[in-house]
């Protein structure tokens, strides 16, 4: 065998034991008793030394130093490999283990004090996560910015200084959009009455299958925070149920959906390869950002909905398919990042993102972060946070250690803009299938000019080639302005 077939023989095993601690995540949020989390924490921290000395294996060098690649995809590969392996090899392994261990930890503490509201009871574990990733930080970054090292695990190539220039342009045209929005004379109503959990979920799964998920490669279960789990063959989804608020559940299924057809639609020559996930968090956001938004909040698939709503939940308060639409894509400075309107979101995003970048840099103090929190979000949202499940303790993120992970969700947003602007221009007939809860035009479109590809391009080069242009968030904003100003009459 050559070199490289060494390599990639080897790390096909990685792979797929990655596959597995990805597994003991997915348990632990869905199935796990409580009572296992300490001993799961140790399991997950075993799982990461073993991954952890696979990925700095002395071999991996002198394989990448004898590799030839003999054709673009074998480039790909090397170039995968070669940056996973001199990003490890700079963190400790009892470091790494550490991270593995607390972060499975904190996690289920989180759980625990989101539901009594008792911040104090999380600031501790929480300050450890901090003090880890910092190590970590300044372990990648080699004298370099700790929280640049950090983004780059999620979003190749993406800076603090780039994302930060980025909401400089955006945070203006949403914030007079939001004004305009929230002072326009059309306001339109909620959705009222009681919407049973079973029947939830029936419609979530039809959902889901409305947009080509594969109920024999995946699973949907429920969750404290919806996420998608695994890829190749086991793409697993999740999302949650409020009997008085149904688009909570079907569209965080919707969205679930698009992280798990992504990696469903990768070539399957590339199945455990570095080539067989999804290139990263922002390409991959881009995909569920796309199915919820774009797709699942469209004139003519709400359209259809509306349909099938009143047949399984009777009167809800809307009478016909326009005003449902305009309760789908109701505008409200709502306290909840995952239940934000397109106008709102990316200022959650832009928010977290300032907030992360000074815990990690050290200029805020683990003790003043709510206070932080509550004083920017009223600032930004004119809302004052009236618990802290509606403030600091909503996301999971921070207690798993995914410093440097919520600017990708901006940049999805961005991609997603890029690729409905191109996905318009190739299927000039779109809303006729959507309007028949068809959505298959779209997602054949998706899988065949990026999921297919994996990570073989690039993050901005895969959202290039799939477009036909270089992306910037110009598309996203056009699409939110046009679509909000048509539900308001502005």
């Amino acid at each position: 065998m050559s070199a490289y077939d060494d390599l990639m023989a080897f790390q096909r095993e990685t792979e797929a034991l990655a596959q597995v601690a990805g597994r003991l995540g997915w348990d632990q949020e869905t199935v796990m008793p409580r009572g296992a989390a300490e001993q799961r924490s140790e399991e997950m921290a075993a799982m990461e030394g073993v991954l952890h000395a696979r990925r700095t294996d002395p071999r991996i060098a002198g394989w990448l130093g004898q590799a030839r690649a003999a054709d673009d995809v074998a480039a790909a590969q090397l170039r995968l490999i070669r940056r996973s392996y001199e990003r490890a090899v700079k963190v400790p392994a009892s470091l790494a283990q550490e991270i593995a261990r607390v972060t499975s930890m904190a996690q289920g503490i989180w759980a625990e004090a989101r539901a009594k509201e008792d911040v104090p009871g999380f600031l501790p574990v929480l300050a450890d996560v901090i003090r880890l990733r910092q190590e970590e930080g300044a372990a990648l970054a080699g004298g370099g910015d700790p929280y640049d090292a950090l983004i780059d695990d999620y979003e190749p190539g993406a800076t603090a200084e780039t994302i930060g220039a980025m909401f400089g342009r955006m945070r203006p045209r949403l914030v007079a959009l939001r004004e305009k929005v929230l002072g326009a004379a059309r306001q339109p109503v909620g959705l009222s009455g009681h919407f049973g959990a079973e029947a939830q979920m029936r419609f979530a799964r039809d959902l889901a299958s409305a947009f080509g998920y594969d109920w024999s490669r995946g699973r949907l279960d429920l969750a404290v925070h919806p996420f998608s789990s695994g890829s190749g063959d086991d793409a697993r989804i999740t999302t949650r149920v409020v009997e008085s608020e149904p688009f909570n559940c079907f569209y965080s299924t919707i969205h679930e959906v698009g992280h798990a057809c992504y990696e469903l639609g990768i070539d399957g020559d590339y199945r455990l390869t570095p080539l067989g996930a999804g290139v990263s968090m922002g390409v991959h956001e881009s995909q569920s950002r796309i199915y919820e938004n774009q797709l699942g909040r469209s004139r003519a698939f709400t359209g259809w909905m509306f349909g099938q709503m009143r047949e399984r939940f009777g009167e809800f308060g809307v009478n016909d398919a326009d005003a449902f639409h305009a309760a789908v894509n109701r505008v409200q400075p709502g306290f909840i990042r995952t239940e934000a309107d397109e106008v709102h979101y990316n200022l959650h995003i832009m928010m977290r993102f300032d907030l992360e970048r000074a815990l990690i840099r050290g200029d805020l103090a683990v003790g003043d972060l709510e206070a932080a929190w509550n004083d920017r979000f009223a600032a930004d949202f004119g809302v004052t946070v009236d618990r802290p499940s509606h403030g600091m303790l909503q996301d999971v993120h921070w207690s798993v250690g995914l410093f440097g992970y919520f600017p990708t969700y901006s940049l999805g947003n961005v991609y997603a803009g890029c690729l409905h602007r191109a996905l318009r221009a190739d299927i000039p007939d779109l809303d006729d299938h959507l309007a028949r809860g068809d959505a298959a035009p779209a997602t054949a479109w998706l899988r065949e000019r990026l999921q297919r590809h994996g990570g073989l391009r690039e993050p901005r080069a895969t959202i290039a080639h799939a477009c036909g242009f270089e992306p910037s968030e110009g598309p996203l904003l056009d699409y939110i302005e046009a679509k909000f100003a048509a539900i308001y009459d502005l």
